[in-house]
């Protein structure tokens, strides 16, 4: 919020106009067609210019960036009708009316603050908008005209982007690999970037042909390449390699928009062959590259104690001679900051055990532990009476928490164990396959 007091607006004596206080608003919009408008900063000095010429008692200068095309959003919009409900100020100075709306919601509450007589007048730098029928029909004429136009832009847009991808252009910022053309006469298409085309290419080749891992390629790309992105000179992370793969944009087709199952045929020129792609997907479907959605209980909760990478997890299966599959999961440094530390993994089973072992050494958060605690004691007392007809007496102040924490470790779900580790009272670290806590 910004606010001036009358000695602000200017050196001359202010007098008061017909006792209205007003709020200076002003508001820079972030659509396209308003670019060329004016200024926040513009605003505010010519709308000050108008306050001292006719006398205006300004008592607030806001200011905002949001836009008025939905209703509800601006938070500094909000404000002002709080305050005008409030009675700090009965008026409201802007440059004009779609400054103050763009949407039925937020006109139809200036209305309604008119009618109750708490706003008096809407001053703009050509209009001025009373308490009066003919005035405020022509107040939310010309709001609602912006809304028009508003919704006229946004069928436009999609047609024009409609029509694009009928064509065979992309219709956005080009993927990593391509460039988008500058040239006005090829506004539009994409062509392959001479300095990172080849390299996408050779990703997937070495997924198809070599069975590489997602970590692998970002290893690569990091240490080997020092591969940055066009926008933004970014390393890619692993999700970004992981989009990348299972961009059909690639072998020359593409879908608009996404999930839509409109899929059209680009003009560019393709980095990769269809067999070639197909090939890495079915890479990413046998799971060589990762299990999808797949979540572990330890993984965002512990760094390395050589190289400061975070821990990941991977699974693995292992056949049994009678038919059945053992589970085995490890954790172990992503070496995202070392490529050649010497981590190493350790199995799930053992982490927990040390885990367990951490826990009598260490003070846990005793308040957040009696709280968690005490839930569970609530949900065992209504099963038991409700489904059981059993009424039981259970003390919470009875329970040891290291042994509820160590039976969380054991068979607590994933969120259950976070938020167990995350009452530690330090920072978790694995060292030589050895758990500590740094303070």
């Amino acid at each position: 919020m910004n606010t001036v007091t009358n000695a602000q607006i200017g050196s001359a004596p202010v007098i008061i106009q017909k006792d209205i206080n007003y709020v200076l608003y002003a508001r820079k919009s972030t659509e396209s067609d308003e670019k060329q408008a004016l200024s926040i900063d513009s605003q505010v000095k010519e709308m000050r210019q108008i306050a001292e010429r006719d006398n205006l008692n300004i008592i607030d200068i806001r200011r905002e960036s949001h836009s008025a095309k939905d209703s509800g959003k601006r938070p500094v919009f909000l404000e002002i009708l709080n305050d005008l409900r409030s009675g700090r100020y009965t008026g409201i100075l802007t440059w004009a009316p779609d400054r103050l709306s763009r949407n039925a919601g937020d006109l139809g509450s200036l209305v309604d603050l008119m009618d109750e007589g708490k706003l008096q007048e809407i001053r703009t730098y050509g209009q001025n908008f009373k308490n009066s029928p003919n005035e405020k029909f022509l107040l939310m004429i010309l709001c609602s005209q912006a809304k028009l136009e508003n919704d006229n832009k946004s069928i436009n847009v999609k047609r024009g982007l409609r029509t694009r991808v009928e064509m065979g252009l992309w219709p956005s910022v080009a993927p990593t690999g391509y460039l988008n053309q500058k040239m006005m006469d090829k506004k539009g298409e994409v062509i392959i970037d001479p300095d990172r085309g080849h390299i996408i290419k050779q990703i997937f080749e070495k997924v198809a042909y070599e069975k590489w891992s997602g970590r692998k390629i970002y290893n690569w790309l990091k240490f080997d390449m020092n591969f940055k992105t066009a926008r933004g000179n970014k390393s890619l992370s692993l999700s970004n390699i992981y989009l990348i793969l299972e961009n059909t944009f690639y072998y020359g087709v593409f879908q608009y928009p996404k999930k839509s199952g409109n899929w059209y045929t680009g003009i560019h020129k393709p980095l990769v062959t269809k067999e070639l792609y197909d090939l890495v997907q079915d890479q990413v479907k046998s799971n060589i590259l990762r299990v999808e959605n797949k979540e572990f209980a330890f993984t965002k909760l512990m760094t390395c104690g050589l190289c400061g990478s975070g821990i990941s997890a991977d699974e693995k299966f292992k056949k049994l001679k009678n038919g059945g599959v053992n589970r085995h999961v490890y954790y172990g440094c992503t070496r995202s900051k070392d490529r050649n530390c010497m981590g190493g993994y350790i199995n799930e089973i053992d982490l927990i055990k040390q885990f367990q072992k951490l826990i009598e050494q260490v003070k846990i958060s005793e308040k957040s532990m009696r709280n968690k605690i005490k839930e569970e004691v609530s949900q065992i007392k209504k099963f038991n009476q409700l489904l059981l007809g059993i009424e039981q007496d259970i003390s919470v102040s009875s329970i040891d928490i290291q042994n509820y924490a160590k039976f969380i470790l054991k068979e607590g779900s994933i969120d259950e164990k976070r938020e167990l580790l995350g009452c530690l009272n330090g920072k978790i670290v694995l060292k030589d396959k050895k758990l500590g806590l740094v303070k």
